[in-house]
């Protein structure tokens, strides 16, 4: 019997749990050492992300931020600039860990509205041998870009990127937390969307639902070298085949349902922003994300809120002061999004 959620928890899709079907999958792993490369399910796993990603190789990771630290490492060395969006998640929530453990310089510029950067900046933004610069070797695009609303990135613009990126002679990694989401809304495959990158991160443990993990896909001289630094950063792994297990479970069967998390954010959208006192700040939803702007003369205390909805058995999460962020997940029915609407309405100031 599926296991339920306690809450409709609408914080984020990291909320979401292993299915009963990983957590057979997990039960029933066959496992090896992986530092050893002798984990069948980790094998397994990487050949099928680096074939789904259409890159050479993949790597399992604890988390994307190691994955996209570990792409950095691998690209740049100390001293040496890496060119992001000022909205980015490596920017922004991965603590500074491009700086403080590897020495590189982030070279941040203002994320459009749709996500993206723009390209005459990014041109503009490079810098080469003048010896009181430092060099840029890489640029980073987040796809989807969670903090502009979760926008999908183009495919178009993704092939301007790297051309760019390749003219310049500049390495192109994408943090593609939600790619596969990226891709549902494009209706795209993922590895089109990343076919003219050099490297992609993507996460098991969001909308696919794994319950840890993240893949790193590149060239293979890249994984080899990202794979030493791991191992120096302590993700060198055992048995970890019994967490690939559900990796691979999620991989089949997570990434074509996942237009139903951006129908039912949408429905959310729709209903929630005809009530007084809210409205979309960042437009209509366009994957799994919504985010809601509070008019303080209606609610003057977000967390008078969250409380009531808490005690409704809603989560609700904040990317502002006076702004509300909706995730939707396969934890988040139909039914739950009809209870959702309905207490919403009942809100007290």
């Amino acid at each position: 019997m599926e296991e339920k959620m306690r809450f409709i928890d609408l914080r984020s899709d990291t909320v979401t749990i292993p299915t009963a079907e990983m957590r057979i999958a997990m039960a029933n792993a066959a496992v090896g050492d992986d530092v050893y490369r002798e984990d069948p399910t980790v094998n397994k796993l990487e050949e099928k992300a680096a074939m789904l990603l259409g890159k050479e190789r993949a790597l399992f990771v604890s988390s994307g931020t190691m994955g996209n630290l570990l792409a950095i490492l691998v690209t740049c060395k100390a001293g040496d600039e890496v060119i992001m969006g000022n909205q980015g998640h490596t920017f922004l929530h991965e603590v500074g860990g491009m700086s403080a453990l590897g020495g590189i310089f982030p070279n941040t510029l203002p994320n459009q509205p749709d996500g993206t950067l723009d390209l005459a900046m990014v041109a503009r933004a490079i810098r080469g041998e003048d010896i009181h610069e430092p060099r840029t070797r890489m640029v980073i695009i987040e796809n989807t870009q969670n903090q502009c609303g979760g926008v999908p990135i183009s495919l178009t613009y993704m092939q301007q990127l790297s051309q760019l990126a390749r003219e310049n002679e500049l390495f192109l990694h994408v943090d593609g937390a939600r790619i596969f989401n990226a891709a549902a809304a494009l209706q795209c495959s993922a590895k089109d969307l990343v076919q003219t990158a050099d490297s992609v991160t993507f996460c098991l443990s969001k909308g696919l639902c794994a319950p840890v993990g993240s893949v790193l896909c590149g060239p293979q001289d890249f994984i080899e070298e990202a794979r030493r630094f791991r191992k120096m950063l302590g993700g060198g792994m055992r048995q970890v085949g019994i967490l690939a297990a559900a990796g691979i479970i999620a991989l089949d069967n997570m990434v074509e349902r996942l237009s139903e998390d951006h129908r039912r954010a949408t429905v959310l959208a729709e209903q929630l922003s005809q009530i007084p006192g809210f409205s979309l700040s960042k437009g209509k939803p366009q994957s799994n994300m919504v985010f809601l702007q509070v008019d303080h003369t209606v609610y003057p205390d977000l967390a008078v809120i969250a409380e009531q909805l808490k005690k409704e058995s809603i989560l609700i999460g904040f990317s502002g002061p006076d702004e509300i962020r909706i995730v939707t997940h396969y934890w988040v029915s139909d039914l739950d999004v009809q209870h959702v609407v309905r207490v919403w309405q009942n809100l007290q100031p």
